[in-house]
């Protein structure tokens, strides 16, 4: 029989800290979903009154540095990351399924259910972090069920696939794009005029699509920090 460690954690549970009020969680997220399954990884820093998902895009995941590191900001202004991985490996190797906009907002759904439920992170107010298809993953799936999200961040979005539900988005969204990325930039200011929600379009000068450039993605962190704690913990609820 597995057992708890000494501090009292269930299996797959990484508490630091000394009490329950201070401390960190770190979950491993098992999500069955039909036959398959998402997995993922659920921070909860101290005193958290909401979560965010990341929407990995294609050939990343939830070990993605990038998105690790934006993570990272959020939980240092006190809110829980949920980063997923929205397909299984096999899957990952389908293009087919890498662009099933639906397929992915499926299963973001499915992990905002699965918070919906959990003990730690009951009655917390959800946004989404969308990067490429990740984006536009979230934005189909906030239009799907409006209620279920409260804000959302797109990471050089993809929402032209999703262009069909996009006016039918209620979260504020705030649209990021690398101002040297030039597509994407015409995609997402093409989806801003779309959107009918509260939102915003940020170009970042000199940056390119994955933010590599010095301080790029440290800008990407802080617009989706003021976003966050704007609509998920000042905003009423």
């Amino acid at each position: 029989m597995q057992r708890g460690d000494r501090h009292g954690n269930s299996p797959g549970e990484i508490s630091m800290g000394v009490s329950m009020k201070d401390r960190v969680l770190e979950r491993l997220a098992e999500i069955s979903v039909g036959a398959r399954k998402v997995r993922g990884i659920l921070v909860l820093p101290p005193a958290a009154s909401a979560v965010v998902v990341f929407a990995h895009g294609s050939g990343s995941g939830r070990f993605s540095p990038r998105n690790q590191f934006v993570a990272k900001v959020l939980q240092q202004s006190r809110l829980g990351t949920l980063l997923i991985d929205l397909l299984e490996e096999d899957e990952a190797e389908d293009r087919a399924r890498v662009f099933d906009i639906g397929l992915l907002a499926d299963r973001l759904q499915a992990a905002a259910d699965w918070l919906a439920t959990q003990r730690e992170t009951l009655g917390m107010r959800l946004g989404y972090f969308g990067a490429s298809t990740g984006a536009a993953a979230a934005l189909l799936a906030a239009a799907r069920n409006p209620a279920a999200v409260a804000a959302i961040v797109a990471r050089g979005g993809r929402p032209d696939l999703a262009r069909e539900s996009l006016s039918q988005v209620t979260a504020p969204t705030l649209l990021i794009v690398g101002g040297d990325d030039e597509v994407v930039v015409d995609l997402n200011k093409e989806a801003y005029a779309l959107l009918r929600c509260q939102r915003q379009l940020d170009i970042v000068p000199g940056a390119t699509h994955l933010f590599s450039e010095p301080g790029a993605l440290e800008e990407v962190a802080r617009l989706a920090e003021e976003w966050f704690l704007r609509y998920l913990v000042q905003a009423p609820a």
